[in-house]
C-alpha cells in the first residue's frame, strides 16, 4: 500500500516539474523574444541617431564622437608617435578624418603615399594641427582573430595617426552602423567630419592622395572646388611627386614623359632622342615605367635605363606613386559625376592614359610644358614617324613650341591657302604669343580686341 502512494506522490512530482520546466520554458522564450525585441529597437535608435547626429551641426564634434566610441574609458585613443592616451577632447574643434579599414589597413605603397601626402608634406605646417586622423578598424567577422590583432598592434605602434586603444571592443551598434551608413565593405574609407561633427565626405582617400594636405577642409564641396581650379597640364599630372621635376615643370621646360616595358623600344627611342637633343631640342625626359607592372620587371628596367644612362626615371615607389594617384584622379572624377569623358578634358586625357596598353604597340609619350594646356600623346609606331620627322618640325619649335611645331608636321594645313578663320581668346596669364588655326594649320595673326567691363 505504501508503496503504491510513493509512487503516485513522485508521479504526481515528476509530473509538476516537467509542466513547471514547460511554463519556465515558454517564459524564457517569450523573454528572449521581448529581449531580442527590445535590442532591435536600441539597435535602430541608436543607428538612426547616429545618422541624424551626423547629418545635424552642433556644437563641437564631441556628441558625434562620444556616440561612435562609446567606450567605457575617459581615455579611449592612442597616439601612435607618443603612446599617449588621448581623451576625444583632444579633437574637438578640429576637422577629424575617421580612417575606417580592415586591421590589415593598406597595401605598403598606399599607405606610404597616405603618408607622405598628409603627414610628412610641408603645406601640413601651415594648418598647425587643424585636422586629425583617427584610425577606425573593423574585423572581417564579429570576432578578432589573433592575426588582426597583431597586425593592429604592430601598425598603430608605426603609423603617425590616432587610433583606437581598444577597437575590440567598439559597440556592435556603431559597427554595423558604420558598415551600414557610410557602406564599408572590404576598402578603406576615409569619413571626413567638420569641427561640428557633420560629415562632409563619405571618402576623401581619393582627395588626400591627390591633394595633400592642401585639400583642408576635405569635404566633398572642397573636392569640387579644387577640380574647378584645375585645367589639364604635365603639372597637375607630375605635382611633386619628385624634386626635380617638379623644378622642370616650375621652370617651364620641354618635357617628355613615357611609358613602356619593352626595353629594347626604350633603347630606340632613347636613341633617337639623343640625336634630337644633340641638334639642339630643349628636352627633359621622364620614364614613368606602365601600369600594374611587376616589381621585377619594373626594377629591371630601372636597373637598365641607369646603368646605360638612357634618362631620367623615377624610382620604383614614385612610379607606383605616379600611377596610384592618376587612379585616384579619375575615381575622384567619377565619384562626382564626370561621367561624359568627351565633356570633360581632364577626365579624357585620364582616362587615355591610364588605358594604354603597349603590348602591341611597344611605347607612348606625352609631349608638353609644365603649366601649358596643349598636350601631345603619341604611341606606338606614331612615335617614331614623329622622330624621324625632326629635321621638318624641329626648326619650328622656337616659335610654335614643342607640340606646336610637332602637331603641325604630323598634321600638315588641310587648305593650301590662309583660311581667314578668326578665333577671339581672353587674355589670360601665360597665354601663348602663337596660335595655330585649327581649320588650315597656319599661325593666327594676333590682333588685340578691348571690351568694356560695365564698370564706372
Amino acid at each position: 500500500m505504501w508503496k503504491c502512494m510513493h509512487s503516485n506522490s513522485v508521479t504526481i512530482a515528476s509530473w509538476k516539474l516537467s509542466s513547471l520546466v514547460g511554463r519556465l520554458s515558454t517564459i524564457s522564450s517569450h523573454l528572449r523574444r521581448q529581449v531580442d525585441a527590445c535590442y532591435k529597437l536600441i539597435e535602430t535608435k541608436m543607428h538612426n541617431k547616429l545618422l541624424d547626429l551626423s547629418k545635424e551641426s552642433h556644437i563641437d564634434n564631441q556628441e558625434v564622437l562620444e556616440m561612435l566610441f562609446a567606450l567605457k574609458d575617459s581615455l579611449p585613443l592612442k597616439d601612435s608617435s607618443s603612446q599617449a592616451k588621448i581623451a576625444l577632447s583632444e579633437l574637438k574643434s578640429k576637422v577629424v578624418i575617421l580612417l575606417v579599414s580592415r586591421p590589415e589597413l593598406l597595401p605598403i605603397e598606399v599607405l606610404l603615399l597616405l603618408v607622405q601626402q598628409m603627414f610628412d608634406h610641408p603645406y601640413r605646417v601651415n594648418l598647425q594641427g587643424s585636422y586629425e586622423i583617427v584610425w577606425v578598424l573593423i574585423p572581417s567577422s564579429d570576432t578578432w582573430t589573433d592575426v588582426e590583432e597583431q597586425n593592429f598592434d604592430f601598425l598603430s605602434n608605426l603609423l603617425p595617426w590616432f587610433s583606437i586603444q581598444r577597437p575590440w571592443l567598439l559597440c556592435s551598434i556603431v559597427v554595423k552602423s558604420i558598415k551600414q551608413a557610410w557602406d564599408f565593405k572590404e576598402k578603406p574609407l576615409m569619413v571626413v567630419l567638420d569641427t561640428q561633427g557633420m560629415v562632409t565626405n563619405l571618402n576623401a582617400i581619393d582627395m588626400a592622395l591627390i591633394w595633400v594636405a592642401m585639400a583642408f577642409l576635405f569635404s566633398t564641396s572642397r573636392e569640387n572646388e579644387l577640380w574647378e581650379e584645375k585645367t589639364w597640364n604635365l603639372q597637375l599630372l607630375l605635382d611633386e611627386i619628385d624634386p626635380l621635376v617638379a623644378k622642370w615643370v616650375e621652370e617651364d621646360q620641354n618635357l617628355c614623359i613615357y611609358g613602356s616595358n619593352n626595353i629594347d623600344w626604350i633603347r630606340e627611342f632613347n636613341a633617337k632622342m639623343r640625336n634630337m637633343t644633340s641638334a639642339g631640342l630643349q628636352l627633359k625626359m621622364v620614364y614613368v615605367g606602365k601600369k600594374n607592372s611587376s616589381d621585377d620587371h619594373m626594377k629591371k628596367n630601372l636597373a637598365t635605363l641607369y646603368e646605360e644612362k638612357l634618362t631620367s626615371s623615377l624610382t620604383c615607389t614614385k612610379i607606383y606613386f605616379f600611377w596610384l594617384r592618376l587612379e585616384s584622379m579619375r575615381r575622384s572624377k567619377l565619384r562626382l559625376g564626370h561621367t561624359d569623358d568627351h565633356e570633360d578634358e581632364i577626365l579624357k586625357q585620364l582616362s587615355e592614359l591610364l588605358d594604354t596598353n603597349d603590348e602591341s604597340e611597344k611605347g607612348w609619350v606625352l609631349l608638353g610644358k609644365g603649366s601649358s594646356t596643349e598636350t601631345l600623346k603619341l604611341q606606338g609606331r606614331k612615335i617614331m614617324e614623329c622622330l624621324d620627322l625632326f629635321p621638318v618640325w624641329g626648326e619650328n619649335v622656337a616659335m610654335l613650341g614643342l607640340v606646336g611645331a610637332i602637331t603641325t608636321a604630323l598634321e600638315p594645313p588641310l587648305l593650301v591657302e590662309p583660311c581667314s578663320h578668326s578665333n577671339i581668346i581672353q587674355f589670360v596669364e601665360g597665354l601663348k604669343d602663337t596660335i595655330i588655326c585649327d581649320k588650315c594649320k597656319r599661325l593666327l595673326e594676333k590682333f588685340v580686341v578691348h571690351k568694356c567691363d560695365g564698370t564706372e
